[in-house]
């Protein structure tokens, strides 16, 4: 036999068994409608159409200097192989000091705080904790695309609210109403994405009395926590003490320092919760970045890394907007996070999907889409851009912007 001829034989024959053993298998899914991420199909076709890419979170310029020297300088002494399962302890004992300082509340490092690989790893891993088939857990929407899949993926039900008007601020009227027996965990985000707006001091305090006397846990999103803006502050859940005792806090690194490629978040939760926490995570990564760690707590002894951010991402926010001040599109400056919500219903009644697309292929700026986010997908004409950019980036999106 030709032996060429033998390998095309044998390839076929592979294949045919591979094909073979994928339709015998057919796994159940548990995520059957779970659709492609709207960021991973904004992104590839702003790669596509070589467009400015305002659609995913992530910065366009680098990290400061002095961290990245810190990353090689942990490299080079050593530290390459697997850290603690919960993290080192110096990194805990910074995020403990750190978070009684801003928020005055106090977490045991060894025993209430979790490094993890970022904050989506914190938030599947909180859930998947706690949440059993049958139990309920409310989200409002808008809302990162990881939370439903993450409590489908352990059979719990979200029950979704949506947020209110155009300052997206929670029914509580609504909340009442659906918090019932089998409601397990209530989802928090604020600053929140995609909006940009905040929680408010009375809108925890009445999330407080609503639960004090349920069981009902809450897992708070706070990745976006040092970036508030005029003059605002962040409301940690942290602060008010019966939050506090049935609360998870997600928070992110790499959202913080401009290196989200690290994955480097944590998770504060009260020893009772973060014990079952650990279990888990354990077995879902066990470690994180050795190295990232040493550097994130070296950087962290310095408290004006992040002081700062808020003032340094209002910046951007004010150089995009005035970029496309006298423009058609309508707005309400962003409270917090990387985020600008736009009207665009007085440039095109098209559905926001098709004009973001449009957006994309004909004018070459990608955005997101807020539909996607709500529920049934009610659509009111808003796209969300990411400001955090470099400010050439930004001056080049805005010119096309304004022209629409």
């Amino acid at each position: 036999m030709n032996p060429a001829r033998g390998r095309v034989f044998l390839w076929h024959t592979t294949q045919y068994h591979y094909i073979y053993a994928c339709m015998k298998l057919s796994p159940k899914s548990k995520l059957p409608n779970l659709e492609t991420s709207i960021f991973t199909v904004m992104s590839q076709m702003a790669v596509k159409e070589k467009a400015i890419n305002l659609s995913q979170g992530f910065p366009d310029f680098g990290a400061d200097p002095e961290l990245l020297d810190l990353y090689r300088e942990a490299i080079a002494d050593g530290y390459n192989q697997y850290a603690p399962m919960g993290g080192i302890f110096s990194l805990r004992e910074a995020i403990s000091e750190k978070t009684a300082a801003l928020y005055g509340a106090v977490y045991h490092p060894e025993k209430e705080i979790t490094v993890t690989a970022g904050a989506t790893q914190a938030i599947y891993t909180a859930i998947a904790s706690v949440v059993y088939p049958g139990d309920e857990v409310i989200v409002f929407k808008p809302a990162y695309d990881c939370y439903e899949p993450s409590v489908v993926a352990q059979g719990g039900i979200p029950v979704v609210l949506q947020l209110k008007g155009p300052d997206f601020r929670i029914d509580w009227d609504a909340l009442r109403h659906a918090i019932n027996p089998k409601t397990r965990m209530i989802m928090l985000n604020s600053p929140h994405n995609p909006s940009g707006t905040l929680l408010k001091a009375k809108d925890l305090l009445r999330l407080q009395e609503i639960l004090r006397d349920t069981d009902i846990l809450v897992l708070s999103d706070e990745v976006y926590e040092h970036l508030v803006f005029d003059h605002n502050t962040h409301e940690s859940v942290c602060k008010y003490q019966d939050l506090k005792e049935r609360s998870f806090i997600c928070a992110s690194f790499g959202k913080t320092f401009h290196v989200t490629g690290w994955k480097m978040g944590y998770c504060l939760a009260p020893e009772v919760l973060m014990r079952e926490f650990r279990k888990l995570h354990e077995f879902v990564v066990f470690a994180v970045n050795h190295p990232a760690q040493r550097a994130i707590a070296s950087y962290l002894k310095n408290p004006a890394h992040y002081q700062s951010l808020g003032s340094f991402f209002q910046r951007k926010r004010d150089l995009f907007l005035h970029g496309i001040k006298g423009s058609r599109f309508r707005f309400t400056p962003s409270e917090g996070t990387y985020f600008q919500l736009l009207d665009y219903s007085e440039i095109s009644k098209s559905p926001d999907l098709e004009y973001a697309k449009t957006l994309t292929v004909n004018h070459g700026v990608a955005s997101i889409p807020i539909s996607v986010f709500n529920v049934n997908r009610a659509d009111h004409h808003q796209l969300r851009f990411c400001f955090a950019k470099t400010d050439e980036t930004l001056k080049r999106a805005t010119e096309i912007l304004a022209a629409l």
